[in-house]
């Protein structure tokens, strides 16, 4: 009977160890990186999903080493990878950076790529190929 508060107890504390990183990025392989990105990414509001997957790639674009990749991103929440992709994009932009010219701001570049979207959801449902239609396995009984 002695032995049970304190098995409750360390249950209680390692599962609270483990849910306090949810709202992080495990980085420490490139798959858990991603698994966790898509996961983190399927709890934001749409608005900020575009600026937290846009974040995401151009800081994996720009970083080259797979290893020192992970190491930036592990442990990040969106917010603090939304915030590092803004602070990219303006020394891309800043720079120079091929792409970068037709967009005033962050906000201007990340309105485009929500309308993007948009319009490529849109265009999957419109019409169905009369091909697809001919090529149907579903037989008539």
């Amino acid at each position: 009977m002695k032995k049970l508060p304190i098995l409750l107890l360390i249950l209680c504390c390692t599962s609270l160890i483990a849910c306090s990183k949810g709202q992080q990025i495990n980085g420490h392989t490139t798959r858990t990186a991603f698994r966790s990105v898509k996961a983190l990414k399927n709890r934001l509001s749409p608005d900020a999903r575009i600026e937290f997957e846009v974040s995401f790639w151009m800081l994996r674009d720009s970083i080259k080493d797979e290893k020192e990749f992970l190491n930036t991103v592990d442990g990040k929440k969106p917010e603090e990878i939304i915030a590092m992709g803004k602070e990219l994009y303006q020394q891309r932009k800043n720079s120079g950076f091929a792409g970068y010219e037709k967009y005033t701001s962050w906000e201007d570049m990340i309105a485009k790529f929500g309308k993007e979207r948009i319009d490529q959801d849109n265009r999957k449902g419109q019409k169905e190929d009369p091909k697809d239609k001919a090529n149907d396995i579903m037989y008539k009984l």
